[in-house]
C-alpha cells in the first residue's frame, strides 16, 4: 500500500493524497478556495481565507519559538479562533493538547504539567471563570510553560512570570516570518508524528494522555465521514466541545475532509441553536442525547428546521422513542449513533443513519472499515457468537499509546495489537455490536465520561470524609449523575450540600456528585475492594 493516504472528499470527487492535517488545509484552499469553511455570527471565512489565517498562526508560532514536537494546550470554548489556532499550531509541527473548559485550574495545570506544554491558548473569561487566574492559582509551578496566548483582543491580569499575549500581540511578531518559511514548515510535518494528546482518565483516576498521529486521524475520520454520510457543502453546527474527539475530529477534521462548512458554537443553548439552524440553514447536528432532549423540550414551532438532514448522537443509551421524535418532531430524516473511546481515536462503530429506530437504540452499529472487533472471555478466548464478553478492537483507530506510560499502554493493548476496551458487549451474526455492561466504573453524565476513582481521590481531601465511593445513578435528563456514598470521619457532622459546594471548586461540573449520602461502612470483598454493585442495588 502507498504510504500516502488518500483522503477522499466524497460526493464522487477525486481522491487527494494527503497524509497530514496541515496538508489537508493547504489542499482545500488550493482546490476549493471560494467554498465556505466557517460561518456564523462571527463572520464568514472561505477555505482560502482559512488557510491564510492558519498560516498567520503558524508564522506567529515560529516567531514565538514553538518547534516541531512542542506541546500546545488548547483551553478555550469553541470559536473561529480555536479552529484557526489549532490548525496553525499543527502547521508549526506542534502537538495539540485540547483541554475541557469545564476543568478547574488544578486539573488543567496537571494536564499541562504531564504533557510538558510549552504554550497554552486560552481566554480571559468564559461563563464567569477567569482562566489565567485559575491557572496562576492552581498550586503547580508549570515550569515548562513559556507562553500564555489569549484568543482575546485584550490582556487582563495574570501571572507575571509568563509571556502573556493578546491575539494581536501573538500574531504581530509572526509578520516578520516569510510565508514561505511557514509553508515549508507545514509541508515538513511527518504523517506519523503525534498530532494531538487527548487526556482521559482510567480506573486508577490518574489522567492519561492518548497519543494519535496525523495519518490515523485522517484515516479514521475519512471512514467515519463515509459511514455517517457527511457530504461536501454540508453545514455542520459544531456544538460538541473541541476539547473532545466528538467536536475536534468528528467536527473540525471531518469538515475539512468533506469541505463541509463549520458553524462553531461556544456553548449549547436550545433557543440559540434553533435560531442558528434556521438562519444558517444547518444540515448536520450532532451531540449527546441531552442536546436533542433539550431541543425537543424547547418551543421549536416558530422555527423553520427543514434544512436539517442528519443528526448524530452517542455517549449514552439512546431510547428508540428519542430517535423517533428526532425524526418526527424535528423533521430530521437521518439519525446515526456511534461507539468509541478516546483510546480508539474516538470511534469504533457507527449505526447507519437510515437504520430503524429500534436498531439505533439497541446497538451501536457495525465496525468501521479495516476495524476488527472480537468478543473475548477473561482468558482472551473468543466467546460463542451472541454471548457477552469484553470488546477488543484492532485497526488504524487504536491509539499509539499513553503518554509516558508504557505499562498502562501494555495493559490495554496486547501483543497482537488489540485494544482492550473494558466494555462488555455482544456481536451478532448481523455484524452489529451491542454494549451490555462496563468493566470499568465509568458513568456518563450528559455525554461526558466521569470516572469514580478520580472523583473519589478529590473528595478524600475533604476533612470530614474518611471513606467514599462514587457511583453513577440514573437521571432523567443527563442519563446518569454521580452519587457519593460517604463514611464520615469520627465526630464529624458533614452537610451534604456543603460537600457538593466544596467539590465545585475542585472538579469539573459534570464530575461533581449530585447527591451525597452517608453510611457507617462501605461494603467490601475479601480483598478489601468496595462492592459497588451493592451500593447501586442495596438489599
Amino acid at each position: 500500500m502507498d504510504r500516502r493516504y488518500a483522503a477522499s472528499i466524497g460526493g464522487g470527487a477525486a481522491s487527494v493524497p494527503v497524509s497530514t492535517i496541515p496538508a489537508l488545509v493547504a489542499d482545500r484552499a488550493r482546490r476549493y478556495p471560494d467554498a465556505v469553511a466557517i460561518t456564523g455570527p462571527a463572520g464568514r471565512v472561505s477555505f482560502a481565507e482559512l488557510a491564510e489565517q492558519v498560516g498567520a498562526v503558524t508564522r506567529a508560532a515560529i516567531a514565538s519559538g514553538i518547534e516541531t514536537g512542542d506541546r500546545v494546550g488548547m483551553w478555550a470554548p469553541n470559536s473561529n479562533r480555536w479552529i484557526v489556532t489549532a490548525l496553525g499550531m499543527l502547521g508549526a509541527g506542534a502537538t495539540l493538547v485540547p483541554i475541557s473548559t469545564r476543568l478547574r485550574g488544578p486539573e488543567t495545570a496537571d494536564i499541562l504539567t504531564r504533557s510538558r506544554a510549552k504554550a497554552v491558548c486560552t481566554v480571559q473569561e468564559f461563563l464567569g471563570n477567569d482562566y489565567p487566574w485559575m491557572l496562576a492559582n492552581s498550586g503547580l509551578a508549570l515550569s515548562s510553560l513559556e507562553h500564555l496566548i489569549l484568543l482575546d483582543d485584550s490582556v487582563g491580569e495574570a501571572a507575571p512570570n509568563w509571556d502573556i499575549s493578546s491575539w494581536a500581540g501573538f500574531l504581530g511578531p509572526g509578520t516578520v516570518v516569510p510565508p514561505e518559511i511557514a509553508q515549508a514548515c507545514a509541508a515538513s510535518v511527518d504523517p506519523e508524528s503525534v498530532s494531538d494528546i487527548l487526556f482521559t482518565s482510567g480506573t486508577t483516576g490518574e489522567p492519561k494522555g492518548v497519543l494519535a498521529t496525523h495519518r490515523q486521524t485522517l484515516e479514521v475520520f475519512t471512514r467515519w465521514a463515509d459511514a455517517v454520510t457527511l457530504r461536501p457543502r454540508d453545514r455542520y453546527l459544531l456544538v460538541n466541545p473541541f476539547s473532545h474527539t466528538f467536536g475536534y475530529k468528528a467536527g473540525i477534521i471531518a469538515c475539512l475532509l468533506r469541505t463541509a462548512t463549520m458553524i462553531p458554537v461556544e456553548r449549547f443553548e436550545a433557543e440559540q441553536a434553533l435560531r442558528l439552524i434556521e438562519s444558517e440553514r444547518v444540515t448536520v447536528l450532532a451531540g449527546p442525547p441531552t442536546l436533542f432532549t433539550d431541543l425537543l423540550a424547547a418551543d421549536h414551532s416558530d422555527h423553520i428546521l427543514g434544512s436539517l438532514r442528519l443528526a448524530g448522537t452517542g455517549g449514552a443509551v439512546i431510547p428508540a422513542e428519542l430517535v423517533e421524535r428526532i425524526r418526527r418532531d424535528l423533521g430530521v430524516p437521518y439519525v446515526f449513533t456511534a461507539y468509541g473511546l478516546t483510546e480508539s481515536v474516538g470511534v469504533v462503530t457507527v449505526c447507519p443513519p437510515d437504520a430503524p429506530a429500534e436498531l439505533l437504540a439497541e446497538t451501536v452499529g457495525k465496525p468501521l472499515p479495516d476495524t476488527e472487533i472480537r468478543i473475548v472471555d477473561r482468558d482472551r478466548t473468543d466467546v460463542v457468537p451472541g454471548e457477552p464478553g469484553e470488546i477488543i478492537v484492532r485497526g488504524p483507530n487504536v491509539m499509539r499509546g499513553y503518554l509516558d506510560d508504557p505499562e498502562a499502554t501494555a495493559a490495554v493493548i496486547d501483543t497482537d495489537g488489540y485494544l482492550h476496551t473494558g466494555d462488555i458487549g455482544t456481536l451478532g451474526e448481523d455484524g452489529y455490536l451491542r454494549i451490555t455492561d462496563r468493566l470499568k466504573d465509568m458513568f456518563i453524565v450528559g455525554g461526558f465520561n466521569a470516572y469514580p476513582a478520580e472523583i473519589e481521590r478529590v473528595l478524600l481531601q475533604h476533612p470530614d470524609i474518611r471513606e467514599v465511593a462514587v457511583i453513577g445513578v440514573p437521571d432523567a435528563r443527563l442519563g446518569e449523575v454521580g452519587r457519593a456514598v460517604v463514611v464520615p470521619t469520627d465526630h464529624a457532622a458533614p452537610d451534604p450540600a456543603a460537600i457538593i459546594e466544596w467539590s465545585r471548586s475542585r472538579l469539573a461540573g459534570y464530575k461533581v456528585p449530585r447527591e451525597v449520602v452517608f453510611t457507617g461502612r462501605l461494603p467490601r470483598n475479601a480483598g478489601g475492594k468496595v462492592i459497588k454493585g451493592q451500593l447501586r442495588n442495596p438489599a
